[in-house]
């Protein structure tokens, strides 16, 4: 049998590991120079913004609800596809989730029915760039403006897309990257939050570090309640190298993504009844290649024999969030998001990773037409 090609495999090269070991040679590991680095080089590469980062992407999307001052008797609308985190960041600041369907081609939260949620308690929207391909920004914050909502964005899985030939993170309000392993560029956990103003910084490095402010060599005091979400310097350094090579990272990832749609065909869709995902390369960092099984083909069946048939790994991104039983218990069910049930439930990602081949795109092919 073929070496195991797993759906993603993250590269950390020569270089990273190198500056890890001085890094910890150091003797300064946590917050340090390698973080203030990092986010001046993420600030540049998004326009000037100012850019603080943490240790996780799911922290970032809280902390800007905080400080939007959104909490209890408020309510945030986004998608049920996606990493069950945008919805939980919602309820850890004490607000209400309400779910939008989703629109069948892109996947992404519809905009249609996200104006259709909005109630007096409506404060704000997290949209979520589904395998990197970016929501109709000039249309989401349309209705934000119409509506007077604050928008995060989870660019979780958006870094190195663009909208209107302008970066993802580069305008709008909040906008959420996480640098996770399976992420374009990972620190292997991480993530970072673009912010509109030095005001809103400040508030930031207070919540990710217990509410902390300094002054002087003894001065401390506490005015917010923080959590402990810094990044550290071996993770930092590790972005540091990863950075520069984004561009590259994303011009490699289109040339797979390109040649699985040559090699797929312009008949396979109506031959199986599988959905491909929208071809965009204009925008998307194709993140992940996602297909939509054809209704009748059991998702676990197919992965099953794409990994003992053909030694190929299968992702599953997402399952909708409104089925999971903690969301059940506060109402939801069955027929309340059709399209996103749908997809959710026949939803695979396929391998898509820079170090991959040409003759690993075919042979994935290869192995969904037998599978199915």
């Amino acid at each position: 049998m073929s070496e195991f090609l797993p759906f993603t495999r993250p590269h950390i090269g020569e270089t990273a590991i190198a500056a890890v070991a001085d890094v910890l040679r150091s003797g300064w590991i946590t917050s340090g120079p390698k973080v203030l680095e990092f986010e001046r080089q993420l600030s540049e590469y998004f326009g000037g913004r100012p850019v603080r980062t943490f240790n996780s992407g799911t922290c970032t999307m809280e902390i800007a609800l905080r400080i939007a001052g959104i909490g209890p008797g408020d309510e945030v609308i986004t998608t049920p596809i996606s990493w069950v985190a945008t919805a939980n960041v919602i309820l850890e600041v004490g607000a209400t989730p309400v779910f939008a369907d989703i629109d069948p081609v892109t996947r992404n939260i519809d905009l249609a029915k996200v104006e259709a949620a909005i109630t007096p308690r409506t404060r704000a929207i997290i949209p979520v760039d589904l395998s990197g391909l970016p929501v109709d920004r000039d249309r989401l914050y349309a209705i934000a403006a119409r509506h007077q909502l604050r928008v995060v964005e989870d660019a979780a899985q958006a870094l190195g897309s663009q909208w209107g030939g302008k970066r993802i993170g580069s305008f709008g309000d909040f906008v959420s990257f996480s640098f996770q392993a399976n992420k374009n560029l990972t620190t292997t956990e991480g993530g970072c939050l673009v912010l509109n103003n030095a005001d809103e910084a400040r508030l930031a490095e207070k919540y990710r570090l217990q509410g902390v402010t300094r002054s002087g060599l003894d001065g401390m005091d506490v005015d917010v309640l923080g959590g402990k979400y810094n990044m550290t310097d071996v993770a930092a350094v590790i972005g540091l190298d990863q950075l520069p090579q984004l561009d590259s990272i994303t011009a490699r990832r289109h040339a797979l993504a390109q040649h699985y749609f040559a090699s797929f065909g312009a008949d396979f869709e109506k031959q199986t009844g599988v959905q491909l995902p929208q071809k965009d390369f204009a925008n998307t960092n194709w993140h992940m290649f996602e297909i939509v099984l054809p209704e009748g083909v059991q998702r676990s069946d197919f992965m099953a024999r794409m990994k003992e048939l053909h030694a190929i790994g299968c992702g599953v991104h997402y399952p909708p969030i409104h089925l999971f039983q903690m969301y059940r218990q506060r109402g939801f069910k069955e027929g309340m998001f059709p399209v996103a049930e749908s997809v959710g439930r026949r939803i695979v990602t396929l391998p898509l990773f820079p170090r991959m081949s040409e003759a690993d795109v075919e042979r994935v092919v290869q192995a969904v037409r037998r599978s199915l």
